[in-house]
């Protein structure tokens, strides 16, 4: 009866902790050979390079069919990845103070690294351009 009840007492613990935890974005690592991966880093919100750059993203349909995602870095606070700023900052050649922006490929290189905002029809153009894109179209 003993071992039955701690049994029990066990199993129910690990279903309200595996109940209270949510999903946690994926890693860069996690992300290559799947996902192209855009990154947007800012040091504050309401930068308005930033805000252009957010603006240009929501406006645009062509990102799901690139197999694009979208890491978004303000000051030290991440979305769309687990890897803290600093790791992604550094790794990519971001900078912290300034909005930076890098276009990532499926195999891991940047393929673009930018201090302004870049277009929807750059960033279409590039991603058109990446072997592995032109692979897929054909």
């Amino acid at each position: 009866m003993r071992r039955s009840s701690i049994f029990i007492s066990c199993a129910a613990s690990v279903l309200i902790q595996a109940a209270a935890s949510s999903p946690s974005d994926p890693t860069m690592a996690a992300l290559q050979w799947h996902r192209r991966v855009l990154i947007v880093s800012t040091a504050r919100g309401n930068d308005p390079q930033f805000v252009a750059q957010q603006r240009a993203l929501a406006q645009w349909t062509g990102g799901d069919e690139r197999d694009l995602s979208v890491v978004r870095i303000e000051r030290d606070t991440v979305s769309g990845s687990s890897d803290t700023a600093a790791q992604l900052r550094h790794r990519y050649g971001l900078e912290a103070a300034q909005f930076s922006v890098a276009l990532v490929g499926k195999d891991g290189h940047v393929a673009v690294r930018s201090r302004v905002p870049l277009s929807v029809a750059r960033l279409e153009a590039v991603i058109d351009a990446m072997p592995m894109r032109r692979a897929g179209q054909r």
